[in-house]
């Protein structure tokens, strides 16, 4: 087997099995509970996953290019950013399982003078013909920024050429969509059934959001502690 494909059959295991680290499933979580079927799941997983490799292709491959490493301080500042927005999607979380309680999530509007109420529309982008969501891209986008200093540190040393290197990190931002995106499609079905019974996705929404609220002060607490002890 050449290093080539070495590289890539390392980078593509160990970025799927990257897509399950606490923080991440923290995040996702908060916005897995809104998604509702196993298509939405998978495509939410998929988005973060896209932000995600995004992030590590642009900074951890600059990186891996130029034979540099991330500044320790610098990767601390962006564990601790991370962390500051895991919490803050678990108190929105909540906020939401407050606000919605028994009814589930809703939104009115007017047409023609009319107003009249329905199920919340979520949020979007548009990229010519495509709708993405999000939420789930920008949280990809950050947790990518915050791996960046890791991965380019844990990059084999095996792996000589520049190619080899900017090839692994591509296989692994790959990995992590397949790991995310199959996750989050695979929940997406029992989440679609809880849906349901609004009550019952209230308290999901509660309990996803205390997970990624505790998960996130655990994570900033120790970045803060090594940054500033």
């Amino acid at each position: 087997m050449t290093a080539a494909w070495a590289a890539a059959l390392l980078g593509l295991s160990l970025g799927a099995r990257h897509a399950f680290e606490p923080d991440h499933l923290a995040a996702v979580s908060t916005l897995a509970v809104e998604r509702k079927g196993a298509t939405a799941g998978l495509w939410l997983g998929a988005l973060w996953g896209l932000g995600h490799s995004l992030s590590l292709l642009l900074v951890a491959g600059t990186l891996a290019a130029l034979h540099l490493e991330m500044p320790e301080k610098l990767a601390l500042c962006l564990e601790i950013a991370v962390a500051v927005m895991v919490v803050t999607l678990g108190l929105n979380a909540l906020r939401r399982s407050l606000r919605e309680g028994p009814f589930g999530a809703t939104t009115t509007h007017t047409h023609g003078g009319t107003a009249h109420t329905h199920a919340a529309v979520k949020e979007h982008v548009h990229f010519g013909r495509w709708t993405l969501a999000a939420r789930p891209l920008w949280v990809g986008l950050m947790h990518g920024l915050a791996g960046s200093g890791a991965l380019v540190a844990l990059v084999p040393l095996a792996l000589a050429s520049p190619a080899e290197k900017l090839l692994y990190i591509a296989t692994f931002g790959a990995g992590s969509i397949l790991g995310m995106a199959a996750l989050t499609g695979l929940a997406g079905a029992p989440l679609a059934w809880l849906a349901k019974m609004p009550r019952v996705t209230s308290a999901v929404m509660a309990t996803a959001g205390l997970l990624a609220v505790g998960t996130g002060l655990f994570w900033g607490w120790n970045s803060a502690t090594e940054l500033f002890g």
